[in-house]
């Protein structure tokens, strides 16, 4: 693990860690930001951000693309992240958010994919489901709890299989996943437990410590990197909360936590 602080310079292959959902991974030559936050601390509502990014967009240098899980709650993309968004040469999101947000926005549903060849990159994207809330919560319209959100695998020839949950809090696509890739190298999660008390009776619409571990396991990821679990008054678990749960699993050693504005994975050694 390398905890050298996250600046412009990039690595073959990293992800480091911002600050609540958003993350920072360069991979196949690209830099990619998921989850866009970048407001000062400020009241959201139903919600408070409670620190700041530990890192500046400038600080990162240029972005080649976003991933967004969805564009409708503000503790996955704020005013600022949201500028942001729109400014890089792509952002991939679901369907509905990027007929929403237009411009450089590209819509994908789960199990479809977007292939980076025409900017000089080997990265392919596909989007993958996610369930933003407990399986028996009220569904639209399009079948979405709470929201449409959508996960994200990131692959590339000679490269790590990478998995960026979204806003995930079930099991249920996690296997739908698992059954679609042969293997994820690495995986970040969205833990924190997150929860709103008006919505499904306070019950968790972010995956648990113990519900992140055992998705670890089943897709067999080797390193784990936790965000979403810091800086937001809705989580309801800490980055301890999530340790404790993969040491009681057997699986601590695949835990790579790391400091707002830090590096966690920076190759692929141990």
């Amino acid at each position: 693990m390398n905890q050298a602080d996250i600046g412009p310079v990039r690595h073959d292959f990293a992800v480091g860690v911002v600050g609540g959902p958003t993350s920072v991974i360069d991979y196949a030559g690209m830099r990619i930001v998921t989850d866009p936050t970048f407001d000062p601390p400020g009241d959201f509502g139903a919600y408070r951000k409670l620190a700041g990014p530990a890192v500046t967009i400038d600080e990162l240098g240029p972005v080649d693309a976003v991933l967004l899980s969805h564009d409708d709650h503000a503790d996955n993309l704020d005013v600022s992240g949201r500028r942001f968004a729109a400014s890089v040469p792509v952002l991939l999101t679901g369907p509905g958010a990027a007929r929403r947000l237009g411009g450089n926005a590209h819509g994908i549903a789960p199990f479809e994919t977007f292939s980076f060849a025409e900017y000089g990159s080997t990265l392919v994207v596909h989007a993958v489901p996610a369930q933003h809330g407990p399986s028996d919560g009220v569904r639209d319209d399009n079948g979405d709890i709470n929201a449409e959100v959508i996960g994200f695998v990131l692959q590339a020839p000679g490269w790590p299989t990478v998995y960026v949950s979204g806003d995930n809090a079930s099991i249920a696509p996690v296997m739908q996943i698992a059954e679609a890739f042969d293997a994820v190298d690495v995986a970040v999660l969205h833990t924190g437990a997150g929860r709103v008390p008006a919505k499904f009776d306070g019950r968790a619409l972010t995956l648990t410590a113990e519900r992140a571990a055992d998705v670890a396991q089943l897709l067999g990821a080797a390193r784990v990197i936790p965000v979403h679990c810091e800086g937001w008054s809705l989580y309801s678990q800490t980055p301890d909360d999530v340790r404790r749960a993969f040491d009681d699993t057997g699986i601590g050693d695949r835990l790579r936590h790391a400091s707002p504005g830090s590096w966690a994975v920076v190759g692929l050694s141990p």
